[in-house]
């Protein structure tokens, strides 16, 4: 009974969510699209011409956002002043413009195709909303999330320009401080943000590292 209930909440929050409706109107294939548009206004960090990897894409709402940004007039088709990679373990629909690789970004093999896919640039941004499959078990929950978190700034030191940005999803709770250190002694300015898309009852944030340290 209590499940119902919270799924009746959730489904009466969700339709009257303001950022829903929005990205419906604006065709946007999630209210997602709007935690990185703020994050990218409050920070200028995705520029004409830039190379952005967009991990964990799907389905599709941070890549459709980058596909706007970096097109001469916002459009979301035609030209494209830029290049977007993104990658997903999920499939995720086409985004005109955007060079989707389906895989787990765990796994040597899609991690070099993605680094194919880079054809030896480095990025200027890396963005990750990456999440994994949450058991409910706090520990190892919290030991995934640095995980896939700790993956993405490792690509990043590897992949990206020494002035480039990553911004991750990370959440509140056990493993936060220690993620927050790692990005202080790999970024040389590190921002938290909580977007106004972020829902206030949600423990996420997002953590936003640029420059890379000397030596990184």
């Amino acid at each position: 009974m209590a499940k119902n209930k919270f799924n009746k909440n959730w489904i009466h929050d969700h339709i009257n969510d303001p950022y829903v409706k929005l990205a419906q109107k604006e065709g946007y294939r999630a209210r997602a699209a709007y935690k990185l548009k703020e994050i990218d206004e409050t920070l200028s960090l995705v520029k004409p011409g830039h190379l952005v990897v967009d991990l964990g894409s799907a389905p599709g709402a941070w890549s459709q956002y980058l596909r706007r940004r970096l097109s001469p007039g916002g459009a979301a088709s035609g030209k494209l002043n830029g290049t977007i990679v993104a990658l997903d373990i999920l499939p995720m629909e086409p985004v005109e413009g955007v060079n989707f690789l389906q895989g787990d970004f765990r796994e040597p093999e899609i991690l070099a195709r993605l680094e194919e896919a880079l054809a030896g640039r480095k990025a200027d941004v890396v963005v990750s909303d990456m999440a994994p499959n949450l058991s409910g078990i706090e520990s190892a929950d919290t030991a995934r999330i640095a995980h896939l978190v700790e993956l993405a700034v490792d690509f990043a030191v590897h992949h990206l320009k020494p002035e480039g940005a990553l911004v991750t999803k990370v959440f509140h709770g056990g493993g936060y401080s220690e993620l927050v250190k790692l990005f202080k002694e790999t970024f040389r300015t590190v921002k938290p943000l909580k977007p106004k898309a972020s829902r206030d009852k949600s423990s996420e944030t997002f953590l936003v590292g640029i420059g890379l340290k000397p030596g990184k």
